[in-house]
C-alpha cells in the first residue's frame, strides 16, 4: 500500500500551490490602478481556466511524458491524460515498490506550478494589453515554453539542463521565476510603456490587497517548496524552514534598503521583500543550510530594489508590477547562490557548492543552466509575440482611449468600485 502520510502531504502541498494563483491576483490587483484592478485580477484568474484545461490536454504529456530519449521535450503518449485511470488501477492492485503516493498526484501538483508561473507574467503587462492577446499568449506559452522547459530541468535522465548540464533547481528558479520574469520583460518591451509612463507616478491603489496577496503567496509557497521534495522527510522540513527563513530575511532586508533609499519603510516594501526572499530561495530550498538561506534572503532585496527603482528608468521598459524585477532577477540571484551554498550531500548531482568544496563545477553548471534557460525562453517568446500579434490584427495593446478610460470598463464592462467614474 501507499504511505498515507506521504499521500496526504502531497495532496495538501498541491492545494497550497493552487492557492498561490488567487493569492497573486490580490497581490497584483492591489498594486495596480483602480481603473484596472478587475482586468489585472482577471488576467490572473484566466490562467486557471487556460492552464487547467491545457495541462490535462497536452501540458503534462509535453513536460513529463515520453521515454526520456528527447532532452528538451516529453512526448505525446500522455495526451488528455488517457493512460492515467488505468495507471491508477494498476498501482492500486500492485503499488510500485519505490512509490510512497499515487503518481496521479504529480499531475495536479505540476499543474498548479504551471498556473502560478503563467500568472506571474501578467504583472508586467498590466494596464495596456488586450485581454484576448493575454489569453492567447498564455495558452501558447504554457505548451510551447513552460512544459518543454520543465522537462529540460526536471525530466530526469537525459534532460538538457537538469541531467546533461547538471544544474540544480529544487522548486523552480529556472522553470518558474526566470522563465516568467523574462517573458514579462519581453512582453512589456513589445507593448511599450503605459500611457504617461516616465511622467506620471503609478502608486498601488489598495495596499491591504497587496499584503493579503503576499500572505497567501507566502502560505502557498510553503507547499510549493517543501512539496518539491516529493516525500515526507527531513529535506522537506529543511525546505520549509529555509523558505520561512529566507522570506523573513528578505522582508527585513527590503525594509532596511527602502529606509536607506527613501527614508521610510512601507507595507508594500515589506510585501515585496517577502516575495523576493521566497523567489531567491526557491532553487536552493532543499539544498542549503538555514544560515545560507538567511544570506540568500538578505542578499536579494538590494539587487531587486535596484532593478525596480533604477533599471526600468534607465532602459525605459515598463515592467508594470515588476514581474521581471522581482521574479526574473530574484530567480537568477537564487540560482547562482545555490551554486555557492549547496550542501554536497544534498545535491542531486556529484557536485556541491563552491563554499564547501572549492570546486566551481556546480557554480558553472548553475550559470550555464540559467544562460540556456534565458536563451530558450527569449527565442520562443519572440516567436510567440509575432504569432499572437498576427492573430490580434497586428496589435497587442488596447487603443489610447480605452487605456485612458481603464481596462475594467473598456475590456470587461465592469468596475471593482461601482461608484468610480474611470478617472484617477
Amino acid at each position: 500500500m501507499f504511505d498515507t502520510g506521504s499521500t496526504g502531504f502531497m495532496l495538501i502541498c498541491t492545494m497550497l500551490v493552487f492557492l498561490m494563483t488567487p493569492g497573486l491576483a490580490f497581490f497584483y490587483g492591489g498594486l495596480t490602478r483602480r481603473k484596472n484592478v478587475t482586468n489585472t485580477m482577471l488576467m490572473t484568474f484566466i490562467v486557471i481556466g487556460v492552464v487547467g484545461v491545457l495541462w490535462v490536454v497536452a501540458g503534462w504529456s509535453f513536460a513529463y511524458g515520453g521515454d526520456g530519449s528527447i532532452s528538451f521535450f516529453g512526448g505525446f503518449d500522455q495526451l488528455l491524460c488517457l493512460p492515467i485511470v488505468q495507471q491508477v488501477l494498476d498501482e492500486a492492485a500492485n503499488p510500485p515498490a519505490d512509490a510512497t503516493y499515487p503518481s496521479i498526484v504529480n499531475i495536479a501538483f505540476q499543474m498548479a506550478f504551471a498556473m502560478i508561473t503563467s500568472a506571474i507574467i501578467t504583472g508586467s503587462v498590466a494596464g495596456r494589453m488586450k485581454f484576448k492577446a493575454v489569453t492567447l499568449f498564455l495558452a501558447f506559452w504554457v505548451l510551447v515554453v513552460y512544459a518543454p522547459l520543465a522537462h529540460m530541468v526536471w525530466g530526469g535522465a537525459g534532460s538538457l539542463i537538469g541531467e546533461q548540464i547538471g544544474a540544480l533547481d529544487f522548486a523552480g528558479g529556472d522553470v518558474v521565476h526566470i522563465s516568467s520574469g523574462l517573458t514579462g520583460l519581453v512582453l512589456c518591451l513589445a507593448l511599450g510603456g503605459r500611457r504617461g509612463f516616465g511622467v506620471m507616478s503609478y502608486r498601488p491603489h489598495n495596499v491591504p490587497f497587496v499584503a493579503l496577496g503576499a500572505g497567501l503567496l507566502w502560505f502557498g509557497w510553503l507547499g510549493f517548496n517543501s512539496g518539491s521534495e516529493f516525500a515526507v522527510d527531513g529535506v522537506a522540513a529543511l525546505a520549509l524552514l529555509n523558505t520561512v527563513t529566507a522570506s523573513a530575511a528578505g522582508l527585513a532586508s527590503w525594509l532596511v534598503v527602502e529606509r536607506l533609499a527613501t527614508g521610510k519603510p512601507t507595507l508594500v516594501g515589506a510585501s515585496t521583500g517577502l516575495v523576493a526572499g521566497l523567489v531567491a530561495i526557491t532553487p536552493g530550498a532543499g539544498f542549503v543550510e538555514p544560515w545560507a538561506a538567511l544570506i540568500i534572503g538578505a542578499a536579494v532585496p538590494p539587487v531587486c530594489f535596484f532593478a525596480i527603482s533604477n533599471l526600468k528608468a534607465r532602459f525605459g521598459y515598463d515592467d508594470a508590477l515588476d514581474a521581471f524585477g522581482c521574479h526574473g532577477i530574484g530567480g537568477i540571484v537564487g540560482g547562482i547562490l545555490t551554486g555557492l551554498f549547496c550542501v554536497p550531500e544534498l545535491s542531486w548531482t556529484d557536485f556541491g557548492g563552491l563554499f564547501y568544496t572549492g570546486d566551481p563545477t556546480l557554480l558553472i553548471a548553475q550559470v550555464l543552466g540559467i544562460a540556456v534557460t534565458i536563451a530558450i525562453v527569449l527565442i520562443l517568446d519572440l516567436v510567440l509575440v509575432l504569432v499572437v500579434k498576427a492573430l490580434c490584427s497586428g496589435n497587442l495593446r488596447v487603443d489610447e482611449a480605452d487605456e485612458a478610460l481603464g481596462l475594467d470598463v473598456s475590456e470587461h464592462g465592469e468596475s471593482a468600485y461601482p461608484a468610480f467614474t474611470g478617472l484617477d
